[in-house]
């Protein structure tokens, strides 16, 4: 076969997923802490939405949001977990070419609706810290239930047609995806045909969708913060202030990972492949772990619930 004789594939039917290119040998061992991170995390997640299901002194849209959080986080946790867990264990790497779309489409789905959810609480607090009087009457249980319905949409509208994009690609250079799982970009890569427009609208959706969602949160806790050290007492000022301290935890781990993996698959051409695979994959497996682990410190009704859940009903909260 001459040197020069590319091999093209036209409408695979089949992909491969390699996993972490250049840990194939100790892959086997890597899975081990993912799969308890993944088992931590689905506990963690059901805990939490089984307490604020069963306690109605939950049933408030600071919770409800929690709520929403934990219920996306254990999609976007499954998503991806045990597809990776038959590649490093099993060598299970085929995967269909429809299927990998569907696992493509959940993904991002799932991480636009998590950073909504993230909007959505920050603008939550404000209103309760900045505008406490009118909290109830603006965060109604029909304008709830709008806005769960428009996190859902919102990033189903603008994922949909970046499927329909790579649908209409119709010839690969190669069908093995350097990745743990099917993620746009390692997706497009594989094309022989031109991906401009790919690349151009996989960069209007992140900002349209992350690149608002953060800087409106990041205005929001800004305002927060003002509000906060204009308070005339010391308590008020911590109590305030510790009411967002799990909300900018879970807010910075959540974007810190993301921007990371999202710049790295176009941007660091330096950065080594496993690295930025690594660090994509715990994107989606460490803010599912921290999630309940955050709020539960933080949050002295759920910890409360969950000494009641345990037996230790004796102990006191503070």
């Amino acid at each position: 076969m001459p040197a020069n004789l590319t091999i093209t594939y036209f409408n695979p039917t089949t992909l491969t997923l390699i996993g972490i290119p250049g840990l194939e040998d100790v892959q086997v061992w890597i899975a081990i802490p993912f799969c308890v991170m993944y088992i931590l995390a689905v506990t963690g997640n059901c805990t939490l939405l089984a307490i604020i299901k069963t306690e109605r002194s939950l049933h408030e849209p600071m919770y409800i949001f929690l709520a929403m959080l934990a219920g996306t986080d254990l999609v976007l946790s499954t998503c991806i977990l045990p597809k990776m867990l038959g590649i490093f264990w099993f060598g299970s790497r085929d995967i269909s070419f429809n299927a990998c779309l569907v696992q493509m489409f959940f993904i991002h789905t799932f991480q636009a609706v998590e950073s909504g959810v993230l909007l959505a609480m920050a603008f939550d607090r404000y209103v309760a810290i900045c505008n406490p009087l009118r909290h109830s009457s603006i965060f109604t249980t029909q304008v709830l239930f709008r806005i769960g319905i428009l996190l859902v949409m919102r990033p189903t509208a603008l994922i949909i047609p970046s499927i329909c994009l790579i649908k209409r690609l119709h010839f690969y250079k190669s069908t093995a995806i350097s990745h743990a799982y099917c993620e746009h970009m390692a997706v497009v890569k594989l094309a022989a045909v031109d991906v401009r427009v790919n690349k151009a609208y996989g960069l209007f959706v992140a900002f349209t969708i992350l690149g608002v969602d953060i800087i409106f949160i990041t205005v929001s806790y800004i305002l927060i913060l003002r509000a906060v050290f204009r308070l005339p007492q010391k308590e008020a000022h911590l109590k305030a202030f510790h009411t967002c301290t799990a909300h900018i935890c879970v807010f910075l781990e959540f974007y810190t990972l993301g921007f990371f993996s999202f710049f790295a698959h176009r941007f660091g051409h330096h950065v080594a492949p496993y690295i930025h695979i690594l660090l994509s994959s715990l994107y989606l497996l460490v803010p599912p772990l921290l999630t309940p682990i955050v709020y539960g410190v933080n949050t002295k009704q759920i910890r409360q619930q969950v000494y009641l859940t345990l037996g230790f009903s004796h102990l006191r909260i503070s």
